[in-house]
């Protein structure tokens, strides 16, 4: 076998496209309708491309209408995705709060070299209060961690 990226595509393949891209999409369309499937009624599968517009489109319209479960049922536990999703904030939150460490001692650090090697007072007060505003983002993140937290927490027991 040769290399086939340097070869025109076959007239098939301009027609229906790659197909992996055919394959990824026909896998989204299969979740899409596995997820409907849950909240709506079964409905007999249609075949062609044309029908696999048209699920996804039903398929997004039906997300959209439908009622959502926890203004119809408050007792109702949180989905697991919503306790997903906010575990991936508060990850990147850490994230935040991990490079706002280490901006603060670059920070400490330059400030020692502007302030004492390079003796620049102009600079060492810009600095310093560029120190300072990082000093104050810091801990109002590592606040916002910790109540977040507890949400996650809370959202983690309930389901």
């Amino acid at each position: 076998m040769g290399d086939t990226t340097s070869k025109a595509l076959k007239p098939v393949y301009r027609l229906m496209g790659d197909p992996r891209n055919v394959a990824h999409a026909k896998k989204v369309t299969q979740e899409k309708q596995h997820k409907a499937k849950h909240s709506q009624t079964t409905r007999a599968p249609q075949s062609g491309k044309k029908a696999q517009i048209e699920e996804t489109k039903s398929a997004a319209t039906e997300q959209s209408t439908a009622p959502k479960p926890e203004a119809e049922k408050p007792a109702q536990p949180p989905d697991s995705s919503k306790l997903e999703k906010s575990l991936a904030v508060l990850s990147n939150l850490k994230d935040l709060e991990f490079h706002s460490r280490a901006n603060i001692e670059k920070l400490a650090e330059l400030s020692l070299t502007i302030e004492e090697e390079l003796k620049q007072k102009a600079f060492a007060e810009a600095i310093g209060a560029v120190y300072s505003a990082q000093d104050a983002f810091q801990s109002k993140i590592v606040k916002l961690i910790e109540d977040y937290e507890t949400e996650c927490a809370r959202l983690s027991g309930s389901v």
